[in-house]
This record gives structure tokens, sequence and C-alpha cells, in this order.
């Protein structure tokens, strides 16, 4: 039952000594605010993380050509792998890939080319793709649409533009829907504006891209059959691993590879970098726990050791109460709650303060898109959890001054200086 008496005598007690009990509540204090900044900074680096690979499919595999560095089947090394036309049937045919969007960059790869409207211009990236291409790397759109099969069809002139290249060339408010913009001097009519889900570095890319249909890249500036490189997912249930080998597999047989020349065939698997982005997220987690837990534990260990000093320096009086007929468990529940109400008050403020200092990160990640990190996140069940931790700490840390008071005989305590 709640005896205001005992609360008034544990009030008491802490008051007694004001700086020894403000240093203890301190190194609680300070190991709960560390222990939520680490959560804190776990949550931001995961957000960032997610921030960057938002829009993009995590099953998606990217291939290019590169340059033979064996000889093979009659044919020399050195030689430029180029893929084409023919080898979108070959992947179409292996089961495990669900979209597959040829690509292909005007001027070449890093290589932008100049975008005008008016007497407005800038260089840009101008990237040849279908309408899977929208399946692979989402987007919102702030105006229009993707490219679609009728655009492919009749390789019209169309082009969906980034809101960077927006920005730049058409007047704030105005509508570039229906407008021309000129394309290595071809006009081509922006039938839509993107709005990229990714950030950092991606996301800029992205936001300076203009998309036009393939078929029409290919016949207006001359391509022919030639494909930049491939981006494409692969259905549910499959391993990557296995689906990047059987692609690769697939393009060496048709360009005459060896089968050992690795090199000849770039490829980057995005399976595996969201496998280990996910072992990565963990291990931060881990390790928040970790180093803030040993934090607050040693602020635990300095809240038993000064129980242990007030023992001391209350042992006639805990004597004297056991002589007057105090029970051990009274004993102990005393020294118990000292600890405890001790960790508790101490900690509750360190978590008010860990929120702040998250509120605070929060406002200054929540518009920060080019920085690996993103706006701190913790749940309400992390909180809980901090509070339970620190109640058990307490109980820990009463544990030993506790059972020392138990055992003091009533004659030796009366007999103590």
């Amino acid at each position: 039952m709640f005896d205001l008496d005992k609360w008034k005598e544990i009030w008491a007690t802490l008051r007694s000594n004001r700086l020894r009990t403000f240093l203890t509540a301190f190194g609680v204090f300070w190991g709960i605010v560390m222990l939520m900044a680490m959560l804190g900074f776990g949550s931001s680096m995961n957000a960032g993380m997610r921030r960057q690979m938002k829009g993009m499919a995590t099953n998606l595999l990217f291939c290019w050509g590169q340059t033979t560095t064996e000889a093979y089947d009659g044919l020399p090394p050195g030689r430029e792998v180029q893929f084409d036309i023919g080898d979108v049937d070959l992947l179409r045919r292996l089961p495990e890939i669900e979209w597959l969007a040829p690509r292909h960059q005007l001027g070449g790869w890093m290589n932008p080319s100049t975008v005008a409207h008016e007497s407005k211009s800038g260089t840009f990236t101008v990237m040849a793709d279908t309408p899977d291409f929208k399946h692979i790397v989402a987007f919102e759109y702030e105006a229009g649409r993707f490219i679609n099969e009728e655009d492919m069809k009749s390789a019209r002139k169309v082009a969906v533009i980034g809101s960077a290249v927006r920005d730049q060339l058409f007047a704030p408010g105005a509508d570039p829907i229906g407008e021309y913009v000129k394309i290595n001097g071809v006009y081509f009519l922006v039938v839509g504006v993107t709005h990229t889900l990714r950030g950092g570095q991606m996301g800029d890319q992205d936001a300076n891209t203009v998309f036009v249909p393939f078929s029409t890249l290919k016949t207006v500036f001359n391509f022919g059959d030639h494909v930049g490189f491939f981006a494409l997912t692969a259905k549910p249930g499959y391993d990557g691993e296995q689906v990047e080998k059987d692609v690769r597999e697939v393009l060496a047989r048709h360009h005459r590879v060896s089968p050992n020349d690795k090199l000849a065939i770039g490829s980057f698997n995005m399976f595996e970098v969201f496998d280990r982005f996910s072992t990565f997220l963990f291990i931060i987690a881990l390790m928040a726990w970790v180093v803030g837990g040993a934090t607050l534990m040693a602020g635990v260990v300095g809240v038993s050791n000064i129980m242990l000093i007030t023992v001391k320096e209350r042992t006639k009086e805990i004597g004297v109460r056991k002589a007057l007929g105090a029970t051990p468990f009274s004993i102990i529940s005393m020294v118990m709650k000292e600890s405890i109400v001790l960790t508790l008050i101490a900690g509750l403020v360190g978590v008010a303060a860990g929120v702040g200092l998250m509120a605070l990160a929060d406002f200054a990640l929540e518009n920060a898109h080019n920085t690996p990190f993103g706006p701190p996140n913790i749940s309400l069940s992390t909180v809980l959890a901090a509070v339970g931790v620190l109640v058990v700490s307490g109980a820990l840390a009463g544990i030993m001054p506790a059972s020392h008071a138990a055992s003091i005989k009533p004659i030796e305590a009366l007999r103590a200086e």
C-alpha cells in the first residue's frame, strides 16, 4: 500500500546530501541521454539510407558492357562489348526477370547534353527509356505522365523532364506541359515533370534528367540497335546472386565472351547492397544498445556505490529500526525504494532531455536531403523500454546495499561510530 510517511522519508534522505545525490543522479541522467542519442543516431542513419534508396527496387540489377580481357572463340582480347536489341529478347526468356528496361544515354556515360527552351539552356542527362523503367525506379509526377507504349510505337518526340530541368528552363510558376524543349537541336514536346523519391546524389541525378522514348532517340540520333545498359528486376522469391549469374551468362554467350572473363560485362546487384544495408543497420542498432547500455550501467554502478555509503552512514539508524522490530524485508524495501526512486527520477529527466535532443535533430534534418542522415525516430516502445531498463537498473543498484543493510545486527549497529 502507498505510505506517505515512507515516501517523505525517502525524499528527506535524498535531500540530506544534495551534492552527492545530484552527482549520482547525473551519472544515470547522462547514461540514459547517451543511450537515446545512440539509438537516435542509429535511426537517423536508417532513415537517411532508406531515403537514398526510396523509389528504387531492392531486387534490382544493372548490367553494362566493358572490354574483354581474354581471347575466346577465335576473337582477340580488347574487344568492346556492346549490347543490342537482340539482348532484350534473350533476357526476356529468363523466367526470373520481372521488369526489363534497356537504356541509352545521349552522348554516352557521364556526358550531359544541351537542352534549351526559348532563351534558356543548360546541360542535362538525356536518357532513352521504355515504359517498364517506371516500375524499376518510381517517380512522383508534379505534372503529366511518363513515357507510354504509344510513344514507343510511334517514336514520338516527347520528353519527361526532372524538376531541376523545369526550374532552370522555365519561369517560376510556369506550366511546362505542352511546351517544347530542344535537345541537341531537335524539338521534343514536354509531357511530364517528375519529382524524385530518392535523396542525395541519386536524387539530384533524377532531378537533372530528361527522359525520352527509347525508340525515338534510336531513330532521331541514329543509335541503331545499340543498348547502353540494362536495368532489370527479379521476380519475388529468386536469389539475387543466381539472377545476376544467369543474366551475365546469357549476355556473355550472345557476345562471344569467355565464361571466365569476369571483366567483360559489368554489373551492379542491388540485392547484395540491400542485404549489406540491412546487416549494417542491425549492427548499428546493436552497438547503440551496447554503448548506450554500458554508459547507463556505469551510472547505475555509481548509484549502488553511493547507496552502500548511505547504508554505512545510517548504520545506527538501521540498528535502532531492527531493535524496535523492523523486519529484514522492511529494511531491504527501504533501501531498494531509495535506489529505484533516485534512478527513476534521474532517468526520466534523461528521457525528457533525450526526446528534446531528438526533436532538435529532427527539425535540423527534416529537409536536409543531401546528407546520409535522416530525421531520427525514437518510437514509444523504445522510450518505454528505456524506462523499464531504468526501473530494473534501480532495483539492481539497490540489491547489494539492501542486502548489506539487512545483514546488520542491532547490537553491532548501536556500537558503530
